[in-house]
């Protein structure tokens, strides 16, 4: 990490009634004070804020209000400025290439939190968690973010480690040792000690479907025979016109996908077009690209309408839909235009071809009749999701593989105990699963796996 000083616009583009730039670095004061009329930043205290000018020589660009951090007490744990000023995108940027013309150069993506990263204010994994945090779009996935940036998940790491980590050093004792044919560490124990850290690994690894549901939206397909009231589906769950309803078969020919809240989780409704055989091109084309979104939907919502006569080509098609991990709901739609006594005999007849577990509700999108019971059907499949009582959610892929080889290095090691290998080669497995754990945190990392992570960021975070 170099000792530059950077400089970068905190909030986002645009016209605003306030805009912030960052300056963080050793010479943060020093050079925002050759271009701030006002309080001598050098000399002014930790923690206050400051009004004055910004000028370019003698050209003033914006009456400002100038905040100053000492360090360590900052983010990067660096001295660090806060210059607020009149939410000009143009006025930004004149103060930026005065800022960069008096020694600062412009930070790269995520370079303030890499900052503070590499100068141990946050480990890696509360790193993400900022940029989780700050692209969050509904309340599970804030709360899951900001758990982790408290360090949710690496005091969770931190405890797995240091447990593995005291055998691992009585096993390296032992190799200074081998001459001696002595050994420090009980094999019982490390047994031990593996199975529960097995157990605490898997229960992350389950956490991480619920992880990634809260943060990239359930994917919700809704599917059915031309006319069944998908699109009508569609528009009352969002309570909006987004999609054509029509009497006319084949109306929607391609997927239309908007998100749903419930409960503070994300769904992405998909609304597909009608699963039937066709001649028409176009709609074959979006006919097999419902399918293909059935296919990779979490949760499939299939519609039947209640005045049909004949549910052959329906249970045909649900069955050839259905997979291992699928959601699915059927729904008997239209019910305001059929007699109730029609929709028992309905639901039996799909309960007797239908050869996989499904809830089954009946619908009137028109007259919003039990949509609500449809809402609650989705929200206890994400609350189901849920692995015990633990805060600590796995949202982001990469600790879930690195848990996933970490798991894969615990099992080798009971192999190794189990069958009494060499000293050298259950020493060799423990530091991999130490590596495997530390990539989590960061304390185990290389500069490529960092400028990936740190270039997704925004560039004044």
């Amino acid at each position: 990490m170099n000792s530059d000083t950077i400089c970068a616009p905190a909030t986002a583009a645009g016209i605003s009634a306030i805009g912030i730039i960052r300056v963080s670095g050793e010479d943060a004061f020093k050079i925002v004070n050759k271009i701030f009329e006002g309080k001598n930043l050098e000399k002014a205290k930790s923690h206050t804020v400051h009004y004055g000018f910004i000028k370019d020589e003698k050209i003033k660009i914006d009456e400002v209000m100038v905040s100053v951090f000492h360090a360590p007490k900052t983010f990067t744990t660096e001295n660090s400025v806060e210059i607020s000023f009149h939410g000009s995108p143009f006025i930004g940027k004149k103060i930026l290439e005065t800022l960069m013309k008096n020694g600062a150069r412009l930070a790269k993506p995520g370079e303030f939190t890499m900052r503070a990263f590499i100068h141990g204010r946050i480990d890696l994994a509360q790193a993400e968690s900022v940029a989780d945090l700050i692209f969050s779009e509904n309340e599970a996935s804030r709360k899951a973010a900001l758990n982790q940036l408290k360090g949710g998940i690496s005091d969770e790491i931190s405890g797995l480690r240091k447990d593995l980590l005291n055998f691992t050093s009585l096993i390296e004792l032992e190799l200074d040792f081998s001459e001696e044919d002595v050994e420090f560490a009980d094999r019982a124990a490390l047994i031990k000690l593996i199975q529960n850290l097995r157990f605490k690994i898997q229960n992350l690894l389950e956490s991480f479907q619920y992880g990634n549901a809260i943060k990239n939206g359930i994917a919700v397909a809704i599917a059915g025979k031309p006319n069944a009231g998908k699109s009508t589906l569609l528009n009352t769950l969002l309570k909006e016109e987004r999609a054509i309803v029509s009497h006319i078969a084949g109306t929607t020919r391609d997927t239309i996908e908007e998100i749903l809240h419930i409960g503070g989780f994300p769904f992405r409704l998909i609304d597909t077009a009608g699963l039937r055989e066709t001649n028409d091109e176009i709609e074959a084309i979006g006919v097999e690209k419902a399918r293909e979104k059935v296919r990779k939907a979490e949760v499939l919502i299939y519609l039947a309408e209640v005045s049909e006569t004949d549910f052959s080509h329906d249970f045909e098609t649900i069955n050839s839909l259905i997979h291992k991990d699928l959601k699915l709901i059927v729904c008997l739609t239209k019910t305001d235009l059929s007699e109730s006594e029609k929709w028992d005999e309905i639901e039996n007849l799909f309960r007797n071809s239908v050869q996989f577990p499904f809830d089954f509700i009946k619908i009137s999108a028109k007259e919003n009749r039990n949509i609500q019971d449809l809402k609650d059907l989705l929200f206890s499949f994400v609350e189901k999701m849920k692995s015990g009582e633990n805060d600590v959610v796995i949202t982001n892929e990469r600790h879930f593989e690195a848990l996933q080889k970490s798991l894969e290095s615990v099992n080798k090691i009971e192999n190794a105990v189990n069958q009494k290998i060499t000293t050298e080669l259950l020493a060799y497995e423990l530091r991999t699963a130490l590596e495997h754990l530390g990539e989590i945190s960061g304390e185990f990392t290389n500069d490529e796996i960092l400028g990936n992570i740190f270039s997704k960021f925004c560039i004044g975070k």
